[in-house]
């Protein structure tokens, strides 16, 4: 079994920053991938970042240029760093990752959220 914890979520004014931090823990072999997701009230949960084994990364349109997606590979740890924050990034942020487990088998495994909420 894999559990994933997310931390970091809060209250930031518009223009602030926060970064948010998680970690896979449990049966792990090997992690491949980790990604953060937001969902906001009313919308569909949407990639917000993710970063493979091999480095690369991905970002979504609307938070492109401000925010870093960065990853601990001896931890399992990946971690999201934003900047600018505007009130339409409020939402619960989740975590995401996959790999394989100790018994080879495949994993796709998601933390319970991290609120966060950008308000004056």
């Amino acid at each position: 079994q894999v559990h994933v914890v997310e931390s970091g979520g809060g209250l930031v004014q518009p223009g602030g920053s926060l970064t948010l931090s998680c970690t896979a823990s449990g049966k792990i072999f090997r992690v491949i991938g980790m990604g953060w997701y937001r969902q906001a009230p009313g919308k569909q949960r949407e990639l917000v970042a993710d970063t493979n084994s091999g480095g690369g990364t991905n970002y979504a349109d609307s938070v492109k240029g401000r925010s870093t997606i960065s990853r601990d590979n001896a931890q399992n740890t990946v971690y999201l760093q934003m900047n600018s924050l505007k009130p339409e990034d409020t939402a619960v942020y989740y975590c995401n990752v996959k790999g394989a487990n100790t018994e080879l088998q495949a994993f796709d495994s998601w933390g319970q959220g991290t609120q966060v909420t950008v308000s004056s």
